[in-house]
């Protein structure tokens, strides 16, 4: 029986590559400091798996920006509008991030690639883009290193690759509508090279991630598998492949998926333990079965009794030696170590000894093989012990349930649920209200958050400063930005959200249930991470939240001000949320405290409140006969949170890049007067969805890619807001970012935003004039 990993956190304990990352874009290191960076994450990382007893090494799971990125390097796939930058002699490296990043200088204006989200999770990944000719070849020097240095510390190492079929299925043919899967072909030559080249140089096992195995196939893609496995192990059947799926279980495809042509299946058996017995009952006898086992995306300590229970049959059934112990995903998805939490104001010490992070998941699969062998059971047996104490202690702790809040829930009525009127009426009742123009501008809440003003934050939370004196700097932050709002000349302003780290935390430390790390981050996308707060318990709000910011901010200018506040979805998903109650209860718990901060901001004169909700897509299961009792309390959960005020009181929501097509009716549903979407770089492919649907609300696509350094121009803007008025009537139209200003610095942002107002203005103009034409 060995342990391996899927994967394991690549930011650095200390977010070293984040760090690293920015001061290399920003010209402050070179590159050869960038690389002896991630040199040394990567060394620390296998030190650390070495020192906890796990068996086989990962290589392959580092990245400077996103893995995905990687293999698109690794295969050659390089849009040609980014070839003209060798002659401008970026390349390597260089290439890498502007593919990310875009570029704008040297006379070119170059986009990034598309980012969307890695399946149901808040990890952002970029998008493979193939042409309907595309040509493949290996380039496979940077993972060759890896795994030379990674060999140096004498363990057997494993290099993880995306599968072919994903690869392709994560892709989109560029501008054009085909089947990413015609290229197959093409791509499988390379892989199988690729395979030969790794076996030259010792490799014995690799790891191919198909993670779409876990979602709904066509018949088509069912055979392009079956055709890749098959041409695989016909091209090279010295190597052994590990065919790894997560995020969801097979389902249906299980009993031919463990009869292809590979040496080893890895299951998730969190999200779906029940695949286990018909695994156990269709794998043939000479394949290895590696069980997930420890959970790869949340932050609870492991169940060792229920472990072992698994564990036993698996053995039963296969006996020992085709056993392999693992995460049930990449490791990606949580902290680094639980040892640097030392605050026990933010995490008390017995929500504490309920977790573990990611180099604790290494120790629990270490002991869970150890107590798994007879022989060496007595000395892990005071850990099992120890591990069935926190086990029941979370489950017994009182101060994780309140039963008024459970009672106001059950008190719940149909008509709590539900606006006064139609959106027709409100929509006339808010026009006379707001008094707005045609193609309103807005942005979507935060604006840059400076090295001062975090520097700030972090003075007043030690205490250094007064609570005065920081409340005074922020009003002075607020005056600033409402002020540049109205010179730059945007309809519906914002307060900045200048006294909020984070979207989810902020609101999370004025509710009831919530514990706080101090070095928990994740990796959201190349140098963004996040710190998801730890939801243990029943949820209450204390006080109002955020009603003394937003009042002060209207009261600066006669514009809305919206009033921003994150939906029950979004603080549900982006926090490493209990696995002691269904998620729907604790959803509706997050509905109502946000339904009492809306009523707040109403009462306090706010016209505007947007709820944003950009997880709402993410948290859809990957099978579609999950999803609709997904979709059915997290359409409710909402509207708990929005429905409880006027006609005349407008409600926004927010979403990131997501599929949407096959949740429309569910987005209707939610009758959100505007609705915002992230649009840009997909150029407004995504608004499709909305126009097909014939969406009856406002929408606000974003045209102004905020994930990109690059400035884009009023030309731009232009043509993407007529695009987007030839899928949605224009009178249903707003204008606005495609996500908050937070990480970008502030000549971008001045500069960008100026330059949406005046596409806005143009377009406006353009359809003010054509229906003065068409009524003189």
């Amino acid at each position: 029986m060995f342990t391996h990993l899927l994967g394991y956190p690549r930011i650095g304990l200390h977010r070293e590559l984040k760090r690293a990352c920015e001061q290399y874009w920003a010209g402050k290191i070179s590159q050869d400091e960038l690389l002896r960076t991630g040199k040394m994450i990567r060394e620390s990382n296998w030190l650390q798996q070495i020192a906890a007893g796990i068996d086989w090494l990962p290589c392959g799971d580092f990245s400077f920006y996103d893995h995905v990125l990687d293999m698109s390097l690794m295969l050659g796939v390089i849009p040609e509008r980014f070839v003209p930058l060798k002659e401008k002699g970026v390349d390597g490296l260089d290439q890498y991030f502007v593919m990310a990043r875009g570029y704008q200088r040297d006379g070119l204006d170059i986009p990034a690639l598309e980012m969307t989200k890695w399946f149901n999770t808040n990890y952002h990944y970029l998008v493979p883009e193939f042409a309907p000719n595309q040509s493949f070849r290996l380039q496979p020097d940077s993972l060759l290193a890896a795994l030379a240095e990674a060999q140096a510390f004498q363990r057997p190492v494993k290099p993880i690759l995306i599968g072919p079929v994903s690869y392709l299925l994560l892709g989109k043919m560029g501008t054009a509508h085909g089947n990413p899967l015609h290229l197959l072909p093409a791509l499988l030559p390379c892989y199988a090279d690729l395979l030969r080249l790794l076996h030259r140089h010792g490799v014995q096992w690799v790891q191919l991630d198909e993670p779409f195995l876990a979602t709904d196939l066509s018949a088509d893609s069912l055979q392009a598998f079956r055709e890749a496995y098959s041409y695989l192990h016909g091209e090279m059947p010295e190597i052994n492949l590990l065919l790894a799926t997560y995020f969801g279980g097979l389902g249906n495809y299980l009993p031919q998926v463990v009869q292809w042509p590979v040496q080893g299946v890895h299951l998730d058996l969190i999200s779906d333990p029940e695949q286990l017995q018909p695994a156990l009952q269709w794998l043939p006898r000479d394949k290895w079965l590696s069980l997930g086992i420890v959970d790869g995306r949340n932050v609870w300590k492991n169940d060792f009794t229920y472990s072992l229970s698994i564990i036993e049959q698996a053995v039963q059934k296969l006996g020992q030696e085709r056993i392999l112990l693992a995460p049930s995903c990449s490791l990606l998805h949580v902290p680094y170590d639980l040892q640097l939490e030392t605050n026990s104001k933010g995490l008390p010490d017995m929500v504490k000894n309920w977790l573990a992070f990611a180099r604790q998941k290494l120790e629990e699969l270490t002991l869970l093989k150890q107590l798994a062998f007879a022989g060496t059971h007595r000395q892990a047996l005071p850990r099992l012990i120890e591990n069935q104490f926190a086990i029941e202690q979370k489950k017994m702790a009182a101060f994780a349930h309140l039963p008024e809040i459970q009672q106001r829930i059950a008190r719940l009525q149909e008509n709590d649920l539900h606006r006064l009127h139609p959106f027709a009426i409100r929509k006339a009742a808010q026009q006379r209200a707001l008094q707005l123009p045609l193609l309103p501008t807005t942005t979507i809440g935060s604006f840059p958050q400076t090295n001062e003003l975090r520097q700030l934050r972090a003075r007043w939370n030690k205490g250094e400063i007064s609570d005065k004196a920081y409340e005074q700097a922020l009003e002075q932050s607020i005056r600033k930005v409402i002020a540049l709002q109205e010179q730059i000349g945007l309809d519906v302003l914002v307060h900045g959200e200048f006294e909020r780290s984070d979207m989810v935390e902020y609101f999370a430390r004025q509710l009831t249930g919530f514990a706080f790390t101090e070095h928990g981050w994740v990796q959201s996308y190349g140098s963004r991470c996040v710190k998801p707060p730890i939801l243990y318990g029943d949820v209450a709000r204390k006080q109002d939240m955020t009603v003394r910011w937003i009042r002060f901010a209207q009261s600066l200018t006669s514009k809305p001000v919206k009033g921003m506040l994150t939906g029950p979805v979004t603080m549900l998903k982006w926090s490493f949320v209990r696995n002691d109650q269904p998620l729907e209860q604790t959803a509706y718990q997050l509905a109502l405290a946000i339904r009492d901060e809306v009523k707040a901001l109403e009462e306090a004169g706010i016209r505007v409140i947007q709820i944003d909700e950009p997880a709402f897509r993410e948290g859809l299961p990957l099978r579609k006969e999950q999803q609709p009792a997904y979709l059915e309390w997290a359409v409710k959960a909402f509207r708990l949170a929005s429905c409880g005020v006027k006609d005349e009181t407008q409600i926004h929501t927010h979403m990131c890049y997501s599929e949407f097509n096959s949740i429309m009716q569910p987005i209707a549903d939610l009758d959100a007067d505007v609705i915002t979407i992230e649009a840009s770089r997909s150029h407004m492919e995504l608004l499709d969805a909305f126009g097909d649907f014939q969406y009856p609300n406002d929408i606000g696509p974003g045209i102004y890619d905020i994930h990109s350094p690059r400035i884009p121009s009023a030309d731009e803007m232009v043509a993407l807001l007529q695009k987007a008025a030839r899928i949605i009537p224009v009178d249903q139209l707003w204008v606005n970012p495609d996500c908050g200003l937070k990480t970008r610095n502030w000549p971008e942002v001045k500069a960008s935003l100026q330059n949406m107002v005046a596409a806005a203005q143009r377009v406006r103009n353009m359809y003010i004039s054509s229906r003065q034409v068409a009524n003189p």
